[in-house]
């Protein structure tokens, strides 16, 4: 059995998340105060108490999900949890894979994904962008019918999330134009997401640039585990290529249905979702349906306890 570890993005966080590991593994507090210490400002007691408001704010989303991603890694790893083979994340969870691989300190980390959030709300004026996830449609008439709603405007396919299952982002008025296009065209579903930032659309190549800024004054190290970027689902190992591969995802599609089919095709046939939630789980069954594959989540005891009997073959490292 071939081991890949995968990390959420945005999205998945909510109010009281990884409560009951916290309860029983004080890695998480231990972990989140690190984060503290680097924001300055309390990130558990906003993660454990809210408001739901506070913590749906981007520039505070991006670190709580890191520190929550790092915070089940370490409590998979002190739980003998093996390492994997490959390390992958979705949009924001790419910088959770990379601190693990040893790309990046923590604390460089929870800064700098906090500069991204803050660079991501301000590339586009509140209240004129959005997202919209268009479910049922075949990824090249959803593509066609953005390029047609756009009339001048952005709107683009920017999260490739399982077959039939796509996020489109842009300027409000033409995402609203193309869920009436993909409707017409027999979308399933097409609705809006409780967004505004437009996230991987061509409208953040502005926050890209900043970014890159950012990131020439953030220490890296080569990765100590193999890294597969949702940008392009390839391999990236040279410290400078994964700089740019950060710079280019922000204004790029999160290609998750190629990164999965990559990472089985490279060996994996266990697939572990480190974090809140169970969003990528549920993609990594649809994407990946051979009887072979393993998906499964960590978030809480029951299920750390059934993904580390499920590894116990593999080596520990």
């Amino acid at each position: 059995m071939t081991l890949a570890i995968v990390f959420p993005g945005q999205g998945s966080q909510s109010v009281g998340m990884l409560a009951e590991l916290a309860s029983q593994h004080p890695v998480v507090g231990e972990t989140f105060a690190e984060a503290s210490s680097a924001l300055g400002y309390d990130l558990w007691e906003r993660v454990a108490a809210g408001p739901a408001e506070a913590l749906n704010a981007t520039a505070c989303t991006q670190p709580a999900m890191l520190a929550a991603g790092i915070a089940t890694w370490r409590v998979w790893r002190q739980t003998n949890g093996p390492l994997p083979e490959v390390v992958s994340g979705h949009s924001l969870g790419e910088f959770t894979a990379l601190v693990c691989a040893g790309v990046f300190n923590f604390a460089d980390a929870i800064r700098l994904v906090r500069t991204r959030g803050e660079l991501m709300q301000a590339a586009v004026p509140a209240g004129t962008g959005a997202m919209a996830a268009v479910l049922g449609m075949d990824d090249a008439a959803l593509e066609a019918a953005c390029a047609e709603a756009a009339q001048g405007e952005v709107v683009e396919a920017v999260n490739f999330n399982s077959q039939g299952q796509v996020v489109i982002a842009g300027h409000a008025s033409a995402v609203e134009r193309a869920i009436a296009l993909a409707k017409s065209r027999g979308a399933k579903r097409a609705v809006l997401l409780p967004v505004s930032v437009p996230a991987h659309s061509s409208l953040m190549r502005g926050a890209a640039e900043q970014l890159r800024e950012c990131l020439e004054g953030v220490p890296m190290q080569a990765p100590q585990l193999r890294y597969l970027s949702a940008v392009d689902a390839q391999m990236h190992s040279d410290v400078a290529d994964i700089r740019a591969t950060l710079v280019r995802q922000l204004a790029s599609p999160v290609r998750w249905t190629q990164t999965v089919l990559a990472l089985t095709a490279a060996g994996a046939t266990t697939l572990v979702e480190c974090g809140p939630g169970k969003v990528l789980t549920g993609l990594n069954r649809r994407i990946e349906k051979r009887a072979e594959i393993t998906c499964l989540a960590v978030e809480d005891a029951a299920s750390l306890a059934t993904a580390i009997n499920h590894c116990q073959g593999v080596p520990h490292v």
